[in-house]
């Protein structure tokens, strides 16, 4: 009795309670589900160049077409690994003016277009310079779609959900990555080392996007959108979709309500264009507030290490005095990326809401830490002299907990506050912002990684990365909030006051019955009023 009333206080039972008080038909929405799956497919361009790039240049034919020596030097492909993600912080930052304008399924669209086109360029270029113009190309579709993504689940997902449906979108990059692994071990085993070998590379994920791109013709928009651009018939039609409840459902008209008055409310008090814009985003404090904290959170998930290691993979291998063939390597690259995809896929459905946000960056970024702190030490003593079996059989273990503390913290929470902190009226303009900064910063660790292991003996590199991650656990101690349960609308109380005061305030989750909150919080009748009498 005692265990089961201990059992009742922990986040696990708090969200399992929540999701059960929901509505059946919202939670297994056919809609909500359909469109979710959809909008994670974003994350698809991303994860196959990252699960694929660092491997390519150890295939024969690409090595003959484009002059490459080995693809075990990291100095070497950084060219070629890196430029990809100058590319994409442009298209992240660009699609802010396209984002509000075209919608979220057209915006979608566009960007799936243009990265197909980067595709088949880098398919037909017979040369380096060629190769390099496609992977820009590429870049600009695949920055804008991890903007597009997390933005549009986070608007069409019921907040029981909603860290949960985000995470989908990580789930789908490791899934693709996985699958881009696998295939460059694939067509080195089976196919002879001609140009295509690699075209098959570049060509065959270009398919499936395109088969998406007419997925996209079968899927609802954003209802916030839809409000946004004062489409209001058609956001209440979207919503009863989504939801699966008629229109004069009391948990329909609460969502509605809270939307249009947050809009509106918006409106009112900040000008319109990209100037008010740029001023409600870095003037008003509790705005500043979620720009510092998204910002932070992908530069920590950078400085943690876990792109260094998915970039290079295949040279740390070498670094460690682990690595072997080029079909050994090929091999544990592809593990890696499967192990990373079954880590997404339990953090998806029972830690990002169930154990909360700032419960899996604590456990995410030690993990990392411990891992770095190995890794670092192993190769210091490896390169002194020989060091036991059991040592190097720990080094490769601990690259795999690495990935495990990325998965579960610095690598999908930045992603869902990417998309859930805005507030409507700039959510694409912050999700711009954070994804452009994203990507111009991981081109900047991803090209300075080699360097960096060079200046500092290779093992100061992962002292360096651990060093990163206990910051990045006083930042989520002192600075970052617990948003798991709550909606889109509510977060705006949460980033409220001090700086240094949300994160350590008890949140006090409404009790619901239905789907419909009934408890009192914080000034607002949750009957779904909000209370003005103060």
């Amino acid at each position: 009795m005692a265990f089961g009333k201990l059992f009742a206080d922990t986040s696990f039972a708090k969200h399992a309670a929540a999701v059960k008080a929901a509505p059946r038909e919202v939670i297994l929405s056919p809609t909500l589900l359909v469109s979710s799956a959809l909008y994670a497919t974003c994350s698809i361009p991303l994860a196959w160049d990252q699960g694929s790039s660092g491997s390519i240049p150890s295939l024969s034919g690409f090595q003959n077409n484009f002059q490459f020596h080995s693809g075990n030097s990291a100095v070497e492909i950084r060219n070629y690994v890196s430029i990809v993600y100058v590319g994409a912080g442009v298209g992240a930052g660009l699609s802010f003016f396209l984002n509000d304008i075209l919608g979220r399924r057209w915006s979608y669209r566009l960007y799936a277009a243009l990265w197909i086109l980067g595709q088949f360029v880098a398919t037909a270029s017979p040369t380096l310079a060629g190769l390099y113009a496609s992977r820009i190309i590429s870049g600009l579709g695949m920055g804008a779609l991890t903007v597009i993504g997390p933005m549009s689940i986070v608007e069409i997902a019921p907040a029981e959900i909603r860290g949960m449906l985000t995470a989908w979108f990580n789930v789908a990059m490791n899934m693709a990555g996985t699958t881009g692994a696998f295939c460059v071990l694939g067509v080195y085993q089976n196919m002879a080392g001609t140009s295509l070998q690699y075209q098959v590379l570049w060509f065959a994920p270009a398919i499936f996007m395109s088969l998406c791109f007419i997925a996209s013709f079968f899927v609802t928009e954003s209802p916030r959108w839809l409000l946004l651009v004062d489409r209001h018939e058609e956001a209440v039609d979207v919503l009863v979709k989504l939801r699966g409840l008629p229109v004069d459902n009391p948990r329909v008209h609460q969502e509605l309500q809270e939307m249009r008055s947050a809009i509106q409310e918006e409106k009112a008090m900040y000008k319109q264009g990209i100037s008010g814009l740029f001023r409600e985003a870095f003037t008003v404090r509790s705005n500043l507030r979620r720009v510092q904290q998204s910002l932070v959170s992908f530069g920590l998930a950078q400085l943690s290490g876990a792109n260094s290691v998915t970039s290079y993979f295949v040279p740390i291998l070498t670094l460690i005095g682990v690595g072997g063939g080029t079909g050994r390597n090929l091999f544990l690259s592809g593990m890696y990326s499967l192990a990373k995809m079954c880590f997404a896929i339990i953090a998806s459905f029972f830690l990002v809401d169930a154990l909360g946000r700032r419960k899996c960056l604590f456990v995410g970024a030690t993990l990392q830490m411990i891992s770095d702190l190995y890794i670092g030490i192993y190769i210091k003593y490896n390169q002194q002299g020989d060091v036991p079996h059991s040592a190097s059989t720990g080094a490769i273990a601990f690259i795999f907990i690495h990935g495990l503390g990325y998965v579960v913290g610095l690598y999908i929470l930045p992603y869902v506050f990417g998309g859930e902190l805005w507030p409507n009226r700039i959510r694409s303009f912050g999700s711009a912002i954070a994804q452009c900064f994203h990507w111009l910063f991981m081109f900047a660790m991803s090209y300075g990684t080699p360097s960096l292991l060079a200046r500092t003996n290779n093992w100061g590199a992962f002292i360096f990365f651990g060093a990163w991650c206990f910051i990045a656990l006083v930042f989520v101690y002192l600075m970052v909030p617990e948003t798991s349960g709550l909606t889109v609308e509510e977060l705006d109380d949460v980033f409220k006051g001090s700086w240094f005061n949300a994160a350590r305030r008890q949140d006090k989750r409404p009790v619901t019955h239905e789907g419909i909150a009934v408890e009192v919080k914080g000034g607002e009748d949750w009957n779904g009023q909000h209370d003005t009498s103060s």
